[in-house]
C-alpha cells in the first residue's frame, strides 16, 4: 500500500532570511512549491537561478506582493483624489 502523503504547511517563525530558496519561500509566502514552481514558469515572480537552484530576494518578493496589492476601489478613489489637491 502506497498512501500519498499529506504536506502540512508550515507558518515562518523568527527571522525571515534576506535570500530563500523554494522551501523557505513557499513558508514565507504560505504556499505549496509546486505553486511557487509554476509562478517562475510563467515569470510571474521575480527569481535567480543559480545552476540548477532557485533563490530568492526577500526584498524583491516583498516588492512584488506590494505591486499585486489589491485594495478597495473607494481606497483607490481617495487617493487620487488626495494627489489632485
Amino acid at each position: 500500500m502506497n498512501k500519498k502523503r499529506k504536506t502540512v504547511r508550515r507558518p515562518m517563525t523568527g527571522p525571515v532570511p534576506e535570500v530563500m530558496d523554494i522551501k523557505t519561500l513557499a513558508r514565507y509566502l504560505g504556499l505549496g512549491r509546486s505553486k511557487i514552481y509554476g509562478l517562475i514558469r510563467m515569470k510571474k515572480i521575480p527569481a535567480s537561478r543559480i545552476g540548477r537552484q532557485y533563490r530568492f530576494s526577500k526584498e524583491l518578493v516583498d516588492a512584488w506582493l506590494k505591486e499585486r496589492l489589491i485594495i478597495p476601489q473607494e481606497a483607490q478613489i481617495a487617493l487620487f483624489e488626495k494627489g489632485e489637491r
